[in-house]
């Protein structure tokens, strides 16, 4: 019974920053009226969440190696508190660019040490399954995410998506106050971050599954950074752009649901990594050849298939040779493939081209990918 509740509330953690960055894109198109900004400058909003994401990553799970996995959570959750009430009272676009890169170091405990204690609780075939079953929650994150978001937007305008923001820190700081076990093991061996840091920059593997992580991520979040300018110039509203998020959920659900069906019967990770990347390549030649038209959307399914795929297996055996240190290995993993995100996202916020970055991302996921085993 307190494994089902820790992976329930898990859930809702690692949930956490992926709905943060959904709920936050219809409203970048209102963050650019209120603040009287271009698309390019709107949309890099969400290239600073995912570079202070990145850093954020490294510092949660260097400390929840060393004070514990539970009060690393409680301190993460309240500093996103903070930051969306700084968010909330901003008045230049240059302050609000400071509480989202605030607000994105915060938001990276939803995920890192959710991971860790995850991995602390769990290992081997049921830990793919757990990772698993995040996938398929995950995959109502879209939905949850734009549709609130533009609902809200429409309602209230951007400064409502940063109030829900605000009262969904502070409602899982209680929960995780009341209910978050501290699971790091009582001996853990110390480890310095720069020998691990080394160790991890020395092994393809880890490089291999960082590109992989990335790419699937820039291939879905670059819908959520361009697709709301693309609904705007199609004379489309900011709702009918949170409807979508109905599709990429079914999208994301079906690929979570078809991984879990194929492990079963016995396909490899990285059998089910090559799948993925084949579908996200045929999805992003279809949003290529149907930008000019609201079709494009259900060219999207193919890609968010592929992340609900690919993801929980390439999380689920990265760190498999890292047990001895899976915050700190965990952390420093984390930095690289979020670093890679937002590069990824900065060039696609410049390059304002959905269709052109889905074929790329998916072709070099498909090249990665062949470099794995069975």
């Amino acid at each position: 019974m307190k494994s089902k509740r820790l992976v329930v509330l898990a859930i809702a953690l690692l949930m956490f920053p992926q709905l943060a960055q959904t709920l936050y894109s219809p409203a970048l198109a209102d963050i650019g009226r209120a603040f009287a900004v271009g698309p390019q400058q709107a949309a890099q909003t969400l290239s600073v969440y995912f570079l202070s994401f990145a850093f954020g990553v490294v510092v949660w799970g260097r400390l929840c190696d060393r004070i514990g996995r539970r009060p690393s959570m409680l301190i993460g959750l309240s500093l996103y508190a903070v930051a969306s009430i700084l968010a909330l009272t901003s008045r230049t676009f240059d302050t609000l660019l400071v509480a989202q890169a605030l607000a994105a170091f915060a938001a990276a405990v939803g995920s890192v040490v959710t991971q860790t204690l995850l991995r602390d609780r769990f290992n081997g075939a049921q830990l793919a399954q757990i990772f698993s079953l995040m996938g398929v929650a995950l995959a109502a994150s879209p939905a949850i995410g734009l549709f609130g978001g533009a609902s809200l937007v429409h309602a209230f305008g951007y400064r409502g998506v940063l109030g829900c923001l605000l009262l969904l820190s502070l409602g899982l700081c209680l929960w995780s106050w009341r209910a978050l076990p501290e699971t790091r093991p009582h001996h853990l061996a110390a480890v310095g971050v720069f020998e691990t840091l080394w160790r991890m920059l020395q092994d393809l593997d880890i490089w291999r599954s960082a590109l992989l992580v990335a790419l699937f991520n820039i291939a879905l979040f670059s819908y959520y950074s361009l697709a709301p300018f693309i609904f705007e110039d199609l004379g489309l509203s900011g709702q009918s752009f949170g409807y979508s998020g109905v599709i990429l959920a079914l999208g994301s659900g079906l690929g979570a649901w078809f991984n879990k069906r194929l492990l079963r019967r016995g396909f490899g990770s990285a059998r089910l990594i090559r799948i993925a990347a084949l579908s996200g390549l045929l999805g992003g030649a279809g949003v290529w050849l149907m930008q000019g038209s609201v079709l494009f959307v259900l060219a999207m399914l193919p890609v968010v298939l592929a992340f609900g795929m690919a993801i929980p297996n390439i999380l689920g055996s990265a760190l498999s040779n890292y047990g001895d240190r899976l915050g700190t290995a965990g952390a420093l993993f984390g930095l690289l493939y979020y670093l890679l995100i937002g590069v990824g996202m900065m060039l696609a916020a410049w390059s304002q081209a959905l269709g052109l970055t889905l074929l790329s991302c998916a072709a070099l996921g498909l090249l990665l990918a062949r470099g794995q085993g069975k």
